[in-house]
């Protein structure tokens, strides 16, 4: 019997001691997430009010490669244009994990009476534009800088590496450049040493404070950009019968791609959407032009799903403007992929959020049709990317302003639970492996 019973604390105790030693660092996290918190709110401060637009992240990048050079981090600069790169090597060896945050703002006057609000302006694709940060990227580098810092006060107890990836243009680069995630991986940024997962986050302005959102598999939509030229014979606007008049063509146009979502497509299945957002035609009230020019977005998040629509949508506009002897020519650009969210990786690290935020403040989403292009490191790798809590508690997010609009507002309070929600997953994943 003595036997037995040293031979199970033989194998409870140290199984007993490695829980021990994960609970400690769940307490370090948190309490290094506290103690970081007004660091991560002033590098918030300061990058919301000097944003800048895609491609030019000049002063945020350096801001960033500085700290890092602090911290005792290898650092690449000018990663995809801008972009930058850390390396923590960890004291134990283990898998190589990517953590990313984007850096650039959004073409937009700011509207906020905050004391910090943006007053730059510059030139963006040929037009003078006010510039801010109304997607919250300014809060992913100041969380992801905390994590730096954090992690590399661990880096005894950290196995592995991790490679802290700051991306520029995740809005899109400027018209003719290359840039964001696709220009990142082409330069390699995945590679030496290789990630072998990827974890990105995403703050939300109607989601309460210290909650997590998450979802498995499809969690954003790809986005595909078009353009649609319709083809008439310009006449008098009091003789439309003299011509073919393409501004009709394009409103049945418009019709008839809006019943390609409504009628042909399943959308129990997933949810999809074409918009139409731009339309370009005539110079005067009683000219019928020759030529109308429409943009739009479609949204998919099944790739079958915008196959399928991209053909309907040809043969749609073909046929449409045919019917009035006039001529459609439709092109389709792929923006961003469907953010995928690997399952695997999903289920296995899902205690890890909900030890950073609560069990009861991580809770499911339904997919959405915003897009991003960390969806093109999920192509590559398996990854993870969350959404965290930036509305004041006890707000309705009906009254939330959103993102992309000159009133967007985020709560700092949240900062912490990404903090924590980031560090958690590097040192969990890297433990479980």
């Amino acid at each position: 019997m003595r036997k037995f019973l040293l031979s199970l604390a033989g194998i409870l105790l140290p199984a007993m001691y490695i829980l021990a030693q994960k609970k400690d660092m769940t307490l370090l996290i948190s309490a290094a997430a506290d103690k970081i918190e007004p660091k991560t709110i002033a590098w918030r401060r300061d990058f919301h009010e000097h944003p800048e637009l895609g491609n030019r992240e000049v002063r945020t990048a350096k801001i960033i490669a500085d700290h890092l050079r602090s911290l005792g981090l290898e650092v690449k600069e000018g990663v995809g244009k801008t972009g930058v790169v850390g390396i923590l090597r960890g004291a134990k060896p283990g898998p190589v994990i990517g953590l990313r945050a984007d850096m650039d703002g959004l073409p937009l006057v700011e509207r906020t009476s905050l004391p910090f609000a943006s007053k730059v302006r510059t030139t963006y694709n040929g037009q003078e534009v006010g510039v801010m940060h109304a997607c919250g990227h300014d809060s992913h580098i100041a969380i992801l800088m905390s994590v730096a810092e954090v992690l590399a006060g661990m880096k005894q107890e950290l196995k592995g590496t991790v490679k802290f990836v700051f991306q520029p243009a995740e809005e899109g680069p400027p018209t003719g450049e290359e840039g964001g995630a696709p220009l990142m991986i082409k330069e390699g940024v995945l590679d030496n040493p290789k990630v072998e997962v990827m974890f990105g986050l995403h703050i939300n302005s109607a989601t309460e404070s210290g909650k997590i959102k998450y979802r498995s598999a499809g969690a954003m939509a790809a986005s595909d950009w078009f353009t649609l030229k319709v083809k008439g014979k310009g006449t008098h606007g009091s003789q439309p019968w003299g011509g073919i008049d393409p501004v009709v063509v394009s409103a049945q146009i418009i019709t008839g791609l809006q019943t390609i979502i409504s009628r042909q497509t399943e959308l129990t299945k997933d949810p999809a959407v074409i918009s139409v957002c731009v339309i370009k035609g005539g110079i005067r009230s009683n000219i019928i032009p020759e030529e109308v020019e429409m943009l739009g977005t479609i949204r998919t998040l099944d790739t079958a799903m915008q196959r399928d629509i991209h053909e309907k949508m040809q043969r749609t506009v073909t046929k449409i403007a045919e019917s009035a002897g006039a001529t459609a020519e439709l092109s389709i650009e792929n923006k961003t992929l469907i953010t995928y969210n690997n399952p695997g990786l999903v289920k296995k690290m899902l205690p890890s959020l909900q030890k950073a935020a609560g069990e009861d403040n991580v809770t499911w989403i339904d997919a959405m049709t915003g897009s991003e292009d960390f969806s093109f490191f999920g192509d590559k790798v398996p990854s993870f990317f969350f959404f965290l809590g930036g509305m004041k508690k006890g707000q309705d997010p009906h009254t939330a302003f959103p993102h992309h609009t000159p009133d967007f507002y985020i709560d700092e309070a949240g900062f912490k639970t990404g903090v924590k929600a980031f560090c958690q997953l590097v040192v969990d994943y890297a433990g479980s492996n």
